[in-house]
């Protein structure tokens, strides 16, 4: 599937999808104006705060949105932060910070346990 991070967040019985992928984090890094490293960097040191981490999710709610194909409403900052504030700040920031590291961890490269067998 390659470099992919994805997760999700319940609000109200209906499951939020949030996804990652390398055209996803760029977008990210152009509504935060920081690289992909320094906003992991960020979440490392617990420097995440809540206008990154609401940002951080609306691109990666409409990362999602886009993936299930054309049609639907774009995703909102004030969506993001209406999410947030349903779940709270830090499953929010558990779920973006996983998704995140998912994306960012990804290799191709496969070991010679994990070939399919012949």
């Amino acid at each position: 599937m390659g470099a992919r991070g994805e997760g999700v967040l319940c609000v109200a019985e209906r499951e939020i999808r949030v996804l990652f992928t390398n055209r996803a984090l760029a977008r990210a890094e152009t509504a935060l104006g920081k690289t992909v490293l320094e906003i992991a960097n960020d979440a490392r040191s617990t420097r995440l705060g809540l206008n990154d981490t609401a940002k951080l999710l609306q691109a990666g709610m409409e990362a999602a949105r886009r993936e299930t194909g054309p049609g639907g409403k774009p995703s909102s900052l004030d969506e993001a932060f209406d999410v947030m504030d349903a779940v709270g700040f830090t499953e929010t920031a558990r779920v973006i910070i996983e998704a995140l590291a998912a994306v960012l961890g990804y290799s191709s490269d496969k070991g010679e346990d994990d070939r399919p067998p012949e």
